[in-house]
């Protein structure tokens, strides 16, 4: 009998796997093969209560540990510079031990990058697991990294110039309180805000002009070193839309490698003399011909333009000309006059200090730092006191029309035509999308 059953599965198996499908086969079969497996297994009428269990206890052996133990293993840190921080307290930031500290400060005590630490700036560091400090990077300047390397147990270092990647950038933004505040809201540092004032500061006064709603654009260099930022560059092209009047720019540099700012017309931004010769500051006391004096407690006339500002705060040349007088004179304590082309003087007073060298007779070319806003002289708190002369006369510089530089040398104009176009273009697709999307 079983011969003759298993005959016949025999010859079940033997045609399905000629003519059946597998997946037909496994439905067909499943059920009774399960049922074979059962009777093969356990013997009917089986009594499992009394079954007889021991318990073995056989000793494994683990797989060893994939986690590498190696004393070899770094890692790398980065820090950022804080105002009053030394060499030392920021290496121990950076998770480095005393021991290399110290020797650290031994060997690398005369790297001219140490010795001014500039707050704001990245600190890498390589440390192994227990401190020790195997490397350390520091871009102290815009184009110049110091590397620091471990000889053993000494430390030697070198500086590199860094190969950077320049990137064009557009932003655009709206005026809400004041320009570095929406400078800020657009994510943008804080030089590409005091170029923008320069290139429209003969136009704006950034003082008094600004109005709530005013918008600007701009588009602008950044220089990255293997994709980490390094350092802000020039302004390309800017458009700024005050009190409903718009201004534009463009950076266009010439044949003789001179560069400045004209408008998309070619004409010269750069006029003979600048709005004001501070970047940010209010006016305090203007032009009038009876003034209260606060310290003399009489009326009189006051011939200049009082701007109140941080002592310190630098003090820039209104235009090109030469040092005429460098000093302390009388009520306007530390002063500086400058002789200009022609007619024009300007005079600045109460100054905290003079820039460094200067000195009469030298010749300085507009936007120079000739001086610092103090409080010398007859003044009861920090600001500038500032002239402009005609003639020997004092005139109100805030209201007086001063003469533009020359715009675009004719054999230029096709140049420049073609060097303005696309950075126009850029201007115009951020006058009609960005502004928009900020609303």
């Amino acid at each position: 009998m079983n011969r003759k059953k298993n005959s016949i599965l025999s010859h079940i198996f033997s045609r399905s796997e000629r003519k059946i499908p597998l997946r037909w086969l496994a439905g067909f079969t499943a059920i009774p093969f399960l049922g074979v497996v059962a009777a093969f297994g356990t013997a009917p009428d089986t009594d499992f209560r009394n079954v007889r269990t021991q318990t073995v206890v056989e000793p494994l052996s683990l797989p060893a540990s994939s986690v590498d133990s190696s004393p070899s293993r770094s890692f790398w840190r980065e820090e950022r510079i804080q105002k009053g921080d030394s060499v030392a307290s920021l290496l121990t930031r950076l998770n480095v031990n005393d021991e290399d500290i110290q020797t650290f400060l031994s060997d690398i005590r005369h790297a001219p990058a140490l010795r001014q630490l500039k707050p704001g700036k990245l600190v890498q560091a390589q440390t192994s697991e227990d401190g020790k400090l195997l490397g350390l990077r520091y871009h102290y300047s815009s184009d110049t990294l110091l590397q620091v390397s471990r000889q053993a147990d000494h430390f030697s270092s070198k500086e590199e110039t860094l190969h950077l990647e320049r990137q064009v950038h557009m932003k655009s933004g709206r005026i809400h309180s004041s320009l570095f505040a929406a400078t800020d809201d657009a994510n943008l540092p804080d030089s590409i805000a005091i170029q923008m004032a320069e290139i429209f500061s003969t136009d704006i006064d950034f003082h008094r002009d600004l109005q709530k709603g005013d918008q600007f654009s701009i588009v602008f260099e950044s220089f990255y070193n293997h994709g980490e930022f390094i350092k802000s560059g020039r302004i390309l092209a800017a458009e700024f839309v005050n009190n409903g009047k718009t201004y534009r720019a463009v950076y266009f540099q010439g044949r003789d490698g001179q560069g400045g700012y004209f408008t998309p017309e070619g004409k010269n931004l750069r006029k003979a003399f600048l709005r004001s010769p501070l970047e940010f500051s209010r006016i305090s006391s203007g032009f009038m011909s009876a003034r209260f004096h606060p310290i003399l407690k009489e009326w009189r006339a006051h011939k200049g333009v009082d701007y109140a500002a941080p002592s310190g705060t630098r003090i820039k040349a209104t235009a090109d000309g030469v040092v005429k007088l460098i000093g302390k004179q009388n009520g306007y304590g530390n002063v500086i006059s400058l002789q200009h082309q022609g007619k024009y003087e300007t005079v600045y007073g109460h100054l905290s200090g003079f820039a460094a060298g200067l000195r009469q007779g030298q010749r300085v070319s507009q936007g120079d730092v000739i001086g610092y806003v103090g409080m010398t002289g007859m003044a009861t708190g920090p600001h500038l006191h500032y002239e402009f002369k005609m003639a020997g006369l004092q005139r109100n510089p805030l209201s007086l029309e001063v003469p533009t530089a020359f715009p675009i040398a004719a054999d230029q104009k096709q140049e420049f035509n073609r060097a303005v176009l696309p950075l126009a273009s850029n201007l115009n697709l951020l006058h009609g999308t960005n502004l928009a999307a900020l609303d």
